[in-house]
């Protein structure tokens, strides 16, 4: 018999629970109340396996598992044991130290009556551990007050308490009336080295206070005003469309409210955006090509975010830059109407000021009040991509509404029609009962749950349950079996027709043929066997509702089963019995369930991760619903778009996007194209009626009773034509709903320049070049645009289609409303107050919680405001944040640091006109004299062109901004402007060229303070130069062939050097001082090399003297500290005579000291023995790089020293 020892004290857990878990057992141990003798175990409880050679074990765990398994308590399966196991361990780490702290006596009860104790329906041994962890917390701290709070834990614990088993252990529990204080025992005397440790603890706490202290007298003290960005504003009188003056003095500073100031408006009135410019008519022969791109069409109800400030950024570049390359170039505008968004703008318009709905005005009437709306507000998001720079050719801008469109988008349903390519469907599709109308997938959120949750729905006043999964049973015909189901969606069973189960599911094998009940009404239902199962999720079978979900609408089509619509348009049931009939559908959710509770056929409720689709409009629950409709049969288009691509017809960039086309365009699904609204381009189809006995009635779904016509009398002719009689016999009644939005937009390309009529746009523009894009839409839009442009017209509407990325804000996370991240880029252009972005917020439609939230978040993320970029600022930003194949992170901080930029590079010009002086004539070309500092900047030059060169044509424009970047700030600004202080003829010609080429570099990223600068200057061809930098030559790699890589190897030798004796001056605090440089050279070669750039070392060095020497360190004189530039070359800086060298010594012993100190810390921090196991690696890896960093500083600190000490 095995021996149980433990201990006698009554509230031991560890000894109550093998005790409890004994009693469950067939054979229970024998009890001992005293020590084990030590030769068998050190500790109690101890339980001694008398037929296993005197196996011992020990610990309250471990006793109890053995125990409790020999009883059949530690779960029925693998998976609950590990459940057990899992509570057990929290049990033990977690929930007994909290009973004793309660018990005895302070920290109050929090949190356990949110907690499920139980796996699986037995009486566990985790049961019995949370049972006797709970006694403490009832017995001696659970006042009657507390157990009022905790209803379902004391009623449990009362009910586990009176179990037979329980009681033989714990005896009759009585419940605590008063908790009893408990004085604590004197503690023992602290260790020494836990003196020491609190003695640390106290200075560090001290430091911490002082340093408080010293941020508090920080604040306390007057603050030096911050320079505040320069608002100069232009104010000298200028008519729209007159050009600005550009004779009077530029400004102190670069200011975007000045430079942006009445260029658009004479940019817009010249025709510099028009491909007509410079040419009799765009179709004259043009030997550098043709450029067409379209926008895509943004909502008319839309206003800009940062997303389109980012695909206008890009187009617009492309766009100017293929104009300043010679090219006939149009970049068409356009405006969607937008059909679901407009209807409900203009509906709450109506409500909110005239209380009516459009229903109240009817149909024609509230048409005319969409136009209105339009034509007062439609066009401001025009005046925003004004505001951007957008070189848009503003006489071709269409509206898919206009009459020109609207034709275009009647033909093609006509034809397509005809053909059989569009056809009518009775099917699911994704219905807003909010709006009355179906949507498409890409109006649909994605809500992702975890588990449960209560989310608003437009229509109820409490929010509604989701991400739950209900299981219930259904009774099998003529027995007593069962077959239990789930649904996330309970109220849909009301619409079941049968029950699915995998064809090899042994489990169901004898149910074939049978049927099941349906508890509501007496609708039989079959049990089906479809491959579509998955055996191994719940019980294996699934309840299917054809006419509500796409999967079982399949399931529905394969094995012929009724499709019961239990939904009408408003989300009321229809088609149930009482008292389900007319209910609304989250209101009969809550009915279904009771129903089936009162039944006896509910069996549970879990929690369950799933995605519910939200109608991004209305904010509604979106529902599949059974609704005839119009469908284009995209297959073979859908195989065409695909085969264009893999035979390189058309060119997908970035490359990775192909995987995602080819698998939309092989698997593709026909596309519902109707919407159930008003405004829209109604669909030109009419059902047909025939006032004739010999022809039956048809129904709706029926596409033989359906014709499409440009009008009634063409669609009669047909009608009367097809069922053979007499046109006076056919009525008419023309299909209420209109086209999706999509459908229009897919034959945007060719449907602008007024196909299906010829005309020279369309001969000379389509196929359009390119289409750039967000990769977003590539299905949506891009997709539809090569289908129905290769079924139309029998051509690609373009012959590139490059995708952007998606723009995120600084952390990473999506743009969106409720974390107060969605910025309006005019804010970013003009700036904005944190008061006014709250203001904002203030106006936006969201709740009061979810505006509360993106307060905090644009506190954190713009504490003082955005403050004012500029235009120019932004679209470069935006292209230089273009990295292909990935989202853009955008940081305002960083749009700020290019208006920085815009500033040097506007003081820099300034700074260069008067070094041209007045005056200042170009010459036609350069000499070919130039000195060696004018052959690198040129040779510069050259190798910015062809990188930007290079760039465009591969999309890549983080390596065009870069190239314009480093060459105006780091070579021209940085080191040519610099270092070239002579006024000779050449020099300024070269400098000119530098401005002139960069500026033109610059003008498709940033075209206004181009366009300000380049105005400024004087021309090379003063008689027939160009107006404008936006229509001014490009530069070409074929005009700037100055590169010379001898001459920049040189230049980075050079620069080299310069950077080592910076270093070394930094080193040594020489801010104003100058300092005799020795430049020890390996060779003779290099001394030369020295000796031909000396000037330019010493300039920007900022050095008294440049001496190259050839020979070992005697040829150096003493005091001077050294530093390697390369391997050719060592730098000697003279110091002696310079500092005052017991200063400089005293001042680097205190800071070695420091160091040192410093160093000492970290590494005794690293040394301890749990440092890798408990410290993050990231801060692990932070440790090493800091103690690498103070060595190297301490290094340079000893040799400072040492150099110092010799020279005294």
């Amino acid at each position: 018999m095995d021996t149980l020892y433990i201990s006698s004290h009554p509230d031991d857990f560890r000894s109550l629970l093998p005790l409890i878990a004994a009693e469950f057992c067939r054979s229970p141990p024998r009890i001992v109340h005293e020590d084990p003798p030590a030769e068998v175990a050190r500790s109690r409880p101890a339980l001694v396996l008398a037929g296993a050679g005197g196996t011992v074990l020990t610990g309250a765990n471990a006793v109890s598992w053995y125990l409790a398994a020999a009883g059949n308590r530690t779960g029925s399966e693998k998976k609950r044991e590990s459940q057990v196991w899992q509570w057990l361990s929290f049990a033990e780490n977690e929930l007994t130290p909290v009973a004793c702290a309660v018990t005895f006596p302070l920290l109050g009860i929090m949190g356990v009556d949110k907690k499920t104790f139980l796996v699986g329906e037995a009486v566990t041994l985790v049961l019995k551990l949370y049972l006797i962890c709970l006694c403490l917390f009832h017995l001696k701290a659970l006042e009657p007050v507390d157990r009022k709070s905790l209803v379902n834990v004391t009623r449990w614990f009362n009910t586990c308490v009176n179990q037979p088993q329980f009681l033989k252990v714990l005896g009759k529990i009585s419940l605590c009336e008063k908790m009893v204080p408990v004085t604590p025992k004197p503690s023992p005397p602290k260790t020494e080295a836990q003196l020491k440790k609190e003695a640390k603890k106290r200075e560090k706490m001290e430091k911490f206070q002082q340093k408080k202290e010293m941020e508090e007298k920080k604040k306390m003290q007057p603050q030096t005003e911050k320079k505040e960005l320069g608002v100069v504003t232009y104010n000298i009188p200028t008519p729209p469309g007159e050009k600005k003056d550009v004779l009077s003095p530029l400004p102190d500073s670069y200011s975007p409210q000045f430079v942006e100031a009445s260029w658009y408006s004479w940019w817009e009135k010249q025709g510099f955006f028009k491909p007509e410019y410079g040419r009799k008519n765009v179709s004259e022969p043009n030997p550098c090509g043709v450029f067409m791109m379209c926008i895509p069409p943004p909502n008319v109800t839309g206003s800009l975010q940062l997303g389109h400030a980012l695909t206008n950024a890009i187009q617009d570049c492309l766009t100017r830059w293929h104009r300043m390359r010679g090219e006939t170039t149009l970049w068409n505008p356009g405006c969607d109407h937008a059909g679901i968004a407009t209807q409900v703008v203009v509906e709450k318009k109506l409500m909110k000021e005239r209380k009516m709905s459009r229903h109240d005005l009817g149909r024609e009437n509230f048409i005319q009040e969409v136009w209105k709306w339009k034509n007062e507000k439609g066009d401001r998001i025009y005046h925003q991509l004004k505001k951007l720079g957008s070189s848009l050719d503003w006489d071709r801008a269409c509206f898919t509404m206009d009459d020109k469109l609207s034709f275009a988008v009647q033909e093609a349903f006509i034809r397509m029609h005809e053909e059989g390519v569009i056809y009518r469907s009775k099917r699911l599709v994704n219905w807003s009962c909010t709006l009355n109308s179906a949507i498409s997938d890409i109006e649909v959120d994605k809500k992702e749950l975890t588990g449960r949750a209560l989310l608003p729905v437009p229509g109820y006043n409490e929010k509604v349950e989701f991400g739950v999964l209900v299981s219930f049973s259904y009774k099998v015909e003529g027995s007593d079996e069962e077959v239990v189901v789930a649904t996330t969606r309970i109220e849909t069973m009301l619409g079941d027709t049968a029950v699915a189960v995998h064809p090899n599911d042994s489990r169901y094998q004898h149910l074939k043929g049978k049927m099941v009940v349906h508890p509501f009404c007496d609708r039989k239902m079959p049990i089906v066997f479809d491959d579509f199962v998955d055996m191994s999720f719940g019980t294996g079978a699934v309840k299917i509702t054809p006419a509500h979900d796409h999967n079982d609408y399949e399931v529905g089509e394969r094995h012929k089963l009724p499709f019961i619509n239990i939904l009408d348009e408003n989300g009321l049931l229809i088609n149930v019995p009482p008292p389900f009939l007319g209910m609304k559908r989250f209101e009969a959710r809550k009915a279904v369930l009771q129903a089936l509770k009162d039944l006896g056929q509910f069996k549970e409720v879990k929690d369950n991760p799933m995605v519910v689709p939200v109608c991004s409009r209305s904010k509604d629950i979106v529902e599949p619903l059974l609704k005839p409709q119009w469908y284009v049969d995209c297959r073979e288009m859908g195989k065409q778009a695909a085969d264009v691509v893999r035979n390189g017809e058309l060119k997908i960039i970035p490359d990775h996007h192909l995987k995602t086309w080819f698998n939309w365009m092989d698997n593709i699904r026909d596309w519902c194209i109707s919407r159930q609204l008003w405004w829209g381009h109604r669909i030109p189809a009419y059902f047909v009626t025939v006032n004739d006995p010999s022809v039956k009635p048809g129904e709706d779904v029926d596409g033989h009773y359906w014709v499409s016509g440009r009008s009634q009398e063409e669609a009669r002719e047909k009608a009367a034509k097809r069922f053979n009689v007499t046109a006076d016999k056919i009525y008419l009644r023309q299909d209420e709903d209109v086209l999706d939005t999509w459908f229009s937009s897919g034959i945007f390309p060719f449907s602008i320049f007024g196909w299906p009529n010829e005309s020279e746009d369309l001969r000379v523009f389509y196929p359009g070049t390119l289409l750039e894009t967000g990769h977003d839409i590539l299905f949506f839009w891009v997709a539809r645009m090569v289908m129905m442009g290769l079924k139309l017209t029998g051509n690609l509407p373009f012959k590139e289609v490059y995708l952007h990325a998606v723009v995120r804000d600084a952390h990473g996370r999506k743009m969106s409303k409720s974390l107060g991240n969605v910025i309006d880029p005019l804010d970013v252009i003009t700036g904005i107050s944190l008061e006014g972005l709250y203001a904002l917020l203030m106006e936006s439609n969201l709740d009061p919680l979810e505006i509360e939230k993106a307060k905090q978040g644009q506190k954190s993320d713009y504490p003082s405001g955005i403050p004012e970029c500029g235009t120019d600022a932004l679209r470069f930003a935006l292209c230089a944040y273009t990295s292909q194949g990935r989202d853009i992170n955008l940081d305002v901080n960083r749009i700020l640091g290019y208006r920085h930029f815009c500033n040097k590079l506007w003081n820099a010009v300034k700074f260069a006109m008067r070094t041209l002086g007045e005056g200042f004539v170009p010459w036609v070309k350069l000499c070919g004299s130039e000195s060696v500092s004018d052959r690198w900047i040129l040779s510069r030059l050259s190798a910015a062109v062809a990188l930007c060169d290079s760039g465009f044509q591969a999309y890549d424009f983080p390596t065009v901004t870069t190239a314009i970047y480093n060459f105006w700030l780091y070579e021209l600004c940085d080191v040519y402007l610099v270092m070239n202080t002579s006024q000779a003829d050449i020099c300024r010609q070269t400098l000119y060229t530098c401005l002139e080429v960069g500026l033109r570099l610059l003008s498709p990223l940033m075209p206004f303070v181009t366009e300000e600068l380049f105005q400024r200057l004087p021309r090379r061809h003063a008689q027939d130069s160009p107006p404008s930098i936006c229509v001014t030559p490009y530069p070409e790699t074929s005009e700037f062939c100055w590169h010379s890589e001898d001459v920049d190897r040189q230049m980075e030798f050079v620069m080299s050097v310069v950077r080592t004796i910076r270093s070394l001056r930094a080193d040594y605090n020489l801010t104003k001082t100058r300092a005799d440089c020795y430049l020890q050279c390996i060779d003779s070669d290099t001394a030369a090399l020295v000796q031909t750039y000396s000037l330019q070392i010493q300039t920007l060095s900022y050095s008294q003297a440049i001496y190259p020497v050839v020979g070992g360190d005697s040829t150096i004189p003493q005091g001077c500290a050294v530093a390697i530039a390369s391997d050719k070359c060592t730098v000697h800086l003279m110091l002696k005579g310079l500092i005052d060298l017991e200063k400089e010594v005293t001042k680097l012993t205190a800071k070695k000291g420091e160091l040192e100190k410093q160093m000492e810390k970290m590494k005794e921090k690293m040394a301890k023995n749990d440092y890798m196991e408990k410290v993050p690696v990231k801060v692990q890896e932070a440790d090493a790089e800091k103690l690498r960093q103070n060595e190297t500083e301490l290094q340079k600190v000893k040799e400072a020293i040492k150099n110092f000490r010799k020279m005294m």
